[in-house]
Parts: structure tokens; sequence; C-alpha cells
């Protein structure tokens, strides 16, 4: 049976999917890429925010039409929409055959079985299950890095957030199984591992009764074949100075953190039910780079969340410009049904949100190409990701660079580099926010 399976939303639900094909494959499947000769197609859908709502749902209506110019004999929908939304489905998208909560694509082959045979099959479990980590998985983001999920669901509840309906109370991975993950990884011939979770530096205090990540990170460092290890997702409040010199005493973690901040006025801070300050914030960012000087800060923001001032929204276009972020994404705010924010009054016309979100990314990206441009001459460390035969050149990333998120490097084909190589370079020119190098002597 030929099988493709569509992973859509974040690396979080990547990982899900790799799981499932690991399953799949397991039990003989042949995994395709093309959708025409799919007789089942497995989509893992987002619905996190308005715009992931729309695609996961456009994804789902146009790989329905391959049962009338294809192969497809049965459509799997799973994961965020599937879990909150299966009863809609069901009644409002008939070609699908079958439906997957978040929690329960362990069972992906059998409700395929059940979809392929003609019997609708639905498949949900209590958010609080945690599928296990010990099991085959298929990583597909190819042979040089990949995502160790060590957490599951969130506690936080941020009055914007749909995540701890969807995927549960925060639940830890044990620790072994992380570990036999890493080495299956690493045995594949994986060479960085990207932590990810709803969020990271709470590791372990559920299963263990305390914070466990700096205990996590000194295992994976022992993992034999990883060179890199990358920390995605930590929140500001949790984040310790002993954690800070764990990324500056390992030589494997790279000196970078991405830390969601959200914003930096203390209104709008308290208004989305998170759980730092203006002043606490600045405070732990002048802790991480004073034990780590040349740390490289990953932050995220939302713009026109309701009841954002012009004055709040000045006071967060200042802090970008005295913080002066390596990194920074902006979302603009979604108003998601059955969160405590989207019943708030005060509700930000897109337009305004248009605006200030057009000026704080292009204070951005002025820092940031600035930033840049001041790294010509620096000898760095260059992860090779594969090549443009047609340009002739090698692209890759620094230790600065999460994938798919940062900046690249291109270097010129004068040496022989495979992928998942690892080469010092030497920076000649700055290029918007990648980097042009050739390989140092």
């Amino acid at each position: 049976m030929k099988i493709l399976l569509i992973s859509l939303g974040c690396d979080k639900n990547l990982v899900d999917s790799e799981f499932m094909l690991g399953k799949l494959t397991e039990k003989g499947f042949e995994i395709v890429d093309d959708e025409s000769e799919a007789e089942v197609i497995v989509i893992n859908t987002c619905c996190f925010i308005h715009d992931a709502k729309e695609e996961s749902i456009e994804t789902i209506l146009e790989m329905a039409q391959y049962k009338k110019t294809g192969a497809l004999k049965a459509l799997v929908v799973c994961g965020c929409l599937a879990q909150r939304y299966h009863d809609e489905i069901k009644e409002e998208i008939p070609e699908v055959d079958a439906i997957i909560g978040t929690t329960a694509y362990e069972d992906i082959v059998n409700a395929v079985m059940e979809a392929f045979s003609g019997h609708f099959s639905e498949k949900l479990k209590n958010i609080d299950y945690l599928p296990s980590q010990n099991a085959k998985r298929i990583y597909s983001t190819g042979t040089e890095y990949s995502y160790l999920k060590i957490a599951e669901g969130c506690d936080k509840h941020c009055t914007y957030c749909i995540i701890p309906k969807l995927r549960g109370s925060y639940r830890s991975v044990p620790m072994e199984d992380i570990i036999k993950q890493a080495e299956y990884l690493a045995e594949c011939g994986v060479k960085e591992l990207i932590i990810i979770a709803q969020e990271t530096t709470i590791y372990g205090k559920d299963i263990y009764g305390e914070n466990k990540l700096t205990g996590l990170l000194d295992r994976l460092c022992k993992v034999p074949g990883i060179k890199w290890i990358r920390l995605l997702y930590a929140y500001p409040e949790e984040i310790t100075e002993e954690l800070a010199y764990a990324i500056r005493d390992h030589e494997k973690i790279c000196n970078y953190i991405d830390m969601p901040i959200q914003h930096c006025s203390d209104n709008i801070l308290k208004r989305m039910g998170r759980r730092t300050s203006k002043a606490e914030l600045l405070e732990k960012i002048a802790m991480l780079r004073r034990i780590v000087p040349d740390i490289a800060l990953r932050t995220s923001l939302i713009t026109g969340f309701p009841g954002e001032s012009e004055k709040d929204h000045k006071e967060l276009v200042e802090f970008i410009k005295n913080v002066r972020f390596d990194r920074l994404g902006v979302f603009k705010y979604s108003a998601e049904e059955n969160t405590p924010a989207a019943s708030f009054e005060d509700q930000i016309p897109e337009d305004v949100m248009d605006e200030r979100f057009d000026e704080l990314m292009s204070i951005q990206q002025e820092i940031a190409f600035e930033k840049a441009r001041k790294r010509v001459d620096d000898v760095v460390e260059v992860m090779i990701e594969g090549e443009i035969p047609e340009e002739e050149v090698y692209i890759g990333r620094t230790r600065i660079d999460a994938p798919n998120i940062d900046g690249c490097v291109f270097l010129p084909m004068t040496e022989r580099f495979m992928t998942g190589d690892i080469c010092r370079a030497r920076v000649t020119g700055a290029r918007d926010y990648d980097l042009l190098a050739v390989p140092a002597l």
C-alpha cells in the first residue's frame, strides 16, 4: 500500500509525523511523495492560529480531489485540527475516512487499515496521555539535524493560546527514552540535535520533582556522533544561571537560545497571562550575556494583542532597539476561539496590526543586517546542508543559525564537502540575513 504523509505546522508536529512514518514502515507500507500515486494520504494538521487552520483545511480539500483524479482510497486527518474539530470534520468533509487526535498517533496503522477497508476510523485518546518516544522513527529533515522532543503539552495557559486544550498538560518524556532516541538518531548520521517542547526549561519537573534540563543536556553531550545541540522554546522565567553555564561550558551546546517573550510591556504581559515582567526580562537577558558573552538570542513577539495601546507598541519598539536581539520573529495576534483573549475588549484593527508588524520587522531587519555585516572576517564553524550546483556553492549554517528560521552561509565549491560535514570558514561578506564565506585554511 502506497502512503503519502503531509506534515503541517510546527517542528513538534513533525516529530509526531516521523513516529507515524516509523509505525507505517514497520508494517511494510511504502512511503511515496507523489499525491497522484498515493493510495492513502495522511495529513498531520495544525490549527494554532487562523492561518495555520486555513492551510490545514485547504490541504485536506486539495488532497481529497485525488479520490477522483488519482489512486487515493483513504484520506486520514490527524493532529491539532483533528483533535479540536473532529466532529466538524466528520460532518463537513465527508471525504475524510479517519481522524486521529494529538495523542493517538500510535494508532496510525489500525486507522489506515480500517479506513482502507471502507470503515470510518476515529482514534481519540485522553489529551494527557503520553505516546511512547521509545519507538521507530523515520526522520525527515535530512542527514545533518533532527528535532528531539523532550516533553508534550503545556501548563502555562497563556490567554491567547489553545495548546493546553489540544495537547494537554505538561508531560516530560523519561530521560532514558530521550537518550535512546538521541543515540538512534546519531547512529543514523544526525550531527545536530534540536531540543524542543512547548517549553523546554521545566523539563523533568513533573516526573523527577525538579527541573532536569541541564542534567539531560549533560547526558546528550556524551552521545557519540552528535556535534551540535541547540535549545529552542526556553521560557525566560525558567532560564537559570545553571543553564547559562551549561551552554557556556559544553562545547557541543551552541551558544544560542530561543527565548519567546511575546512582549515587553507589563500591561500586555499581564493580559497575556505571561509570568515575567519587563524588568525580569532585561535581567535575564543581561545574565545570559554576562555568562555567555557571544550568545545569540532569538525571540518571538506578538503584535496587536487586544488592548495594546500605541504606548505599549512604542515601548516594544524601544525595547527591540535597546536589546538588539540576534534573531527575532513577529506574529500578528490571532483571536482563537475558546481562549480568554478572544473575548477581550479593544481588539486591534487589522490595518493597525499590519502597520505595527511592519515597523517591528523593519527595525529588526536593520539590526540583523548590521550584525551580519559585523561578522565579516570572523572564522566560524559551518555545517553543510547541501549544494546549489548551478551556482557552484554549498549552503550551510553556523552555530547561531537554526534551520529554516535563521540565516544561511554560502561557500564556493572549491573543496569537496558532504551534507553534514562541519568545516571552518572565513566570512567574506553579508547578503541580508545570510553570509558569504570561503573555507578557512
